[in-house]
């Protein structure tokens, strides 16, 4: 390692441990996050895409296909308040025409403190609806997780602080179809056991999709950029080597989509309890984004293609789009071969 690369490492650990001071900090009452979002009677105008100035024009359609996978995406949730709650309903509204059956939680599950209450007030009670329809949620650890928030059985982390499960789509699972294999990463301890077991997962997965999910992002255009850095330098490489296909992380209070990375979708959704207006500033890497009310993913996995909506607390979409996974070519060309046989 160069001079000049130990330099960096060194000023990346010092901006890390400010950021998650800071973000500490930013989860006590009165953070202003907490009341940024906009009144739920006011129209929501502001587009997803960081150039214009209204909701995503013609936003691509889920094509709910028969048999494809389908499911949400939340981050940064549990904080309890009347703005979660909306978040919450606006959840319930989406599933009646688009059932999804899982959802991902990001991180930051339950905020401040850990009784038996706030387990209720901050996620049993607002996803009652879903809870009560069978829907499973499956949650990554966040740095306002506490007291072994994983062994929690509402989470199905099978009593793991990292855990990998799978889901299979298509009219004849598991017989036809592609599989889907999720891993669940704890970016607040990423010890050299966790990451081995990792590259392991990854190595040993024979799935058709990777996707990851874990609280702090490895790419981000918000306050937290400089803090990515480090888990970039750490996670990135296992994820490409590995054929991650997607990536969703928290942390960040805002949406925001990247342009690939060496193969990777990159997403982050961390407003699902509290957003952080005007707390993006998009670079290069960024493909879309919005900072300006709460948000949550559905996406749907037909095939190769992954197909995706945001959908803002007010049922805006502000983002839509869709992409094949990385062996998707590759697969196409096998198919022909076979069939040419």
């Amino acid at each position: 390692m160069t001079t000049f690369s130990r330099i960096l490492l060194l000023f990346a650990w010092i901006a890390v441990a400010a950021c998650d001071q800071g973000s500490q900090r930013g989860s006590r009452a009165g953070d202003p996050d907490r009341r940024g979002a906009p009144d739920a009677a006011s129209p929501d105008t502001t587009s997803a895409t960081p150039s214009s100035g209204s909701p995503a024009d013609a936003p691509i359609p889920l094509p709910d296909k028969p048999g494809s996978l389908r499911f949400a995406v939340i981050g940064d949730s549990g904080r309890g308040s009347s703005e979660q709650y909306q978040l919450a309903q606006q959840m319930v509204i989406q599933r009646e025409r688009f059932p999804f059956t899982f959802v991902l939680m990001l991180g930051d599950n339950i905020y401040d403190s850990w009784t038996p209450e706030d387990y209720a007030a901050k996620f049993e009670r607002p996803y009652k609806a879903l809870l009560d329809d069978d829907v499973k949620f499956y949650a990554a650890r966040g740095n306002h997780d506490g007291r072994e928030q994983w062994l929690y059985p509402g989470f199905n982390t099978g009593g793991q602080r990292y855990f990998t499960f799978t889901k299979a789509e298509g009219m004849l699972k598991p017989l036809v179809g592609k599989t889907v294999q999720f891993f669940a990463i704890d970016t607040v301890d990423l010890d050299g056991a966790q990451l081995e077991w990792l590259r392991q997962q990854l190595e040993a997965s024979k799935a058709d999709w990777k996707i990851s999910f874990f609280h702090h992002p490895v790419y981000t255009s918000g306050r937290y950029a400089w803090s990515s850095i480090l888990r970039r330098r750490t996670l990135e490489p296992i994820f490409v080597e590995g054929g991650v296909d997607v990536a969703f992380s928290g942390h960040e209070h805002l949406y925001e989509r990247f342009i690939p990375q060496q193969g990777v979708n990159y997403f982050v959704s961390g407003a699902a309890g509290a957003v952080r207006v005007g707390d993006l500033r998009p670079t290069s890497r960024t493909a879309a984004g919005f900072d300006t009310d709460l948000s949550f993913m559905l996406v749907e996995i037909s095939g190769d293609t992954l197909h995706f909506q945001t959908i803002s607390r007010l049922g805006v979409i502000v983002d839509s789009g869709s992409f094949e996974r990385r062996d998707a070519s590759v697969s196409r060309l096998e198919s022909q071969a076979f069939i040419l046989k």
